[in-house]
């Protein structure tokens, strides 16, 4: 039947105890699958994430021509084992300049990007299309780099759609800038390593232990002669239930909520969130967290002093316009919010629910859902935008300890109880 259009959230009542198991890393796997395709033999990758971005890379290497096996995982519903069968580095030819293979991204920023250099591997000519919002996202830096490669890639404004004409397995040199997005620099290294290209990147200690380290780290155990590969869980889509055990041990003094498998490989931004417990008086998006940023900012409004949020100005150019629609939403749930430049400061406040726009982005949703499980009132719009990276998030919400948190969500408009297996997007 799938999600109402607005959900409400009763706050919980009581301590928790709970072992949430959250599906796996959006960033792992969609680089797994990238890497996999190039690899010399079979790769079966083990708790890949299923969802929409997944999902979307997935169909876009099938119509590249790369062969890919999907069966169901049983240790978590919105994971899959993908079996992907890699041709050795080499990309199946693309159509011709009349007639160019198309490749849909929907808003995906990783399949963009990885899918833009995969595409510049291949013979003919690819032509890249996304959701209106991903024709909003820059692409500049990474069609520059490939153009400094031989390779010609036709786009009126820098931006979705784009035409790229393959130029195969070649050597050559590029430079990057982190400046825009880290998803640039990471899809030239995941393409570069088939193509022989040396990527020089400019400004990476702005992504010091970030998504580009993320990437080197990977391509360097990946099992490019075939095998196995195992994806860790997604630390940002895990935040929610540490928040929410902060909370809960804030208001009742006990009560205990941990993510299964706790990523420990270093890989993830965001394993680091549980140093931000409660939020630090400064906190950065360049340094210290990714996306669970989000999250800890629907923590700053309960904390003992005002709390800045820095360097955010990739932010705004994401699934949304996060760092204003943050602003928005925390100041409709009566919290008192200042912006300047690329900073919001959020001071303490006595947060109550609201009737959240989530702007069609999933951390949007994810975030104010977990707030909604202490403040009073918190209605979500457009629930099920939350497809795009944990499918089942509303399910373990609601789902009954210590699997889930046992909260109590209704269709807002009807006032109808919602439950469990109905609430995946």
């Amino acid at each position: 039947m799938g999600l109402p259009e607005l959900i409400e959230i009763e706050p919980l009542n009581a301590p928790v105890e709970a072992e949430i198991p959250v599906p796996g890393s959006k960033s792992v796997t969609n680089r797994a699958l990238v890497l996999a395709a190039l690899a010399e033999g079979p790769v079966r990758l083990q708790g890949a994430l299923w969802s929409e971005d997944t999902q979307v890379m997935t169909e876009a290497l099938r119509r590249l021509g790369f062969r890919i096996e999907v069966a169901p995982d049983p240790c978590e519903p919105c994971n899959r084992i993908l079996l992907v069968h890699g041709q050795g580095g080499r990309v199946p030819p693309g159509g011709t300049e009349k007639q160019p293979l198309e490749l849909y991204t929907a808003n995906a920023g990783t399949a963009a990007r990885f899918l833009a250099a995969l595409a510049a591997l291949g013979t003919g000519v690819y032509r890249l299309d996304g959701a209106p919002r991903m024709r909003e996202r820059p692409q500049a830096g990474l069609f520059q780099a490939l153009r400094s490669l031989g390779c010609r890639v036709d786009s009126p404004n820098e931006r979705l759609p784009a035409t790229i004409h393959g130029i195969g397995r070649r050597p050559g040199t590029c430079r990057v800038s982190l400046a825009q997005s880290s998803q640039f620099a990471s899809a030239l290294l995941l393409a570069g390593h088939a193509g022989r290209w040396r990527v020089e990147i400019e400004d990476e200690d702005e992504e010091a232990g970030g998504y580009v380290e993320m990437t080197r780290r990977i391509i360097e155990v990946f099992p490019f002669q075939g095998g196995e590969f195992a994806i860790e869980p997604d630390a940002s889509s895990g935040s929610y239930f540490l928040a929410a055990d902060w909370l809960l041990r804030r208001r009742f003094g006990q009560g205990r909520v941990q993510v299964r498998n706790w990523p420990s490989s270093g890989w993830q931004v965001d394993q680091q969130f549980t140093r931000f417990l409660p939020p630090r008086r400064t906190v950065s998006r360049r340094t210290d967290l990714g996306d669970s940023i989000l999250t800890a900012m629907i923590l700053a409004p309960f904390g003992e002093a005002p709390v800045q949020f820095v360097d955010l100005g990739r932010l705004r150019v994401q699934e949304c316009e996060r760092v204003r629609a943050m602003r928005t939403e925390l100041t409709r749930c009566g919290c008192r919010v200042e912006e300047s430049g690329d900073t919001l400061t959020i001071h303490p406040s006595p947060a109550r629910g609201a009737t959240i726009e989530t702007y069609n982005d999933h951390r949007i949703a994810m975030a104010f859902a977990a707030l909604g499980l202490f403040a009073p009132g918190m209605r979500i719009r457009n629930p099920a935008c939350v497809s795009k990276t944990f499918p089942n998030f509303f399910a373990k919400l609601a789902a009954p300890p210590p699997e889930g948190l046992g909260a109590r969500l209704r269709d807002a408009e009807t006032g109808r109880l919602l439950k469990p297996n109905g609430l995946t997007a």
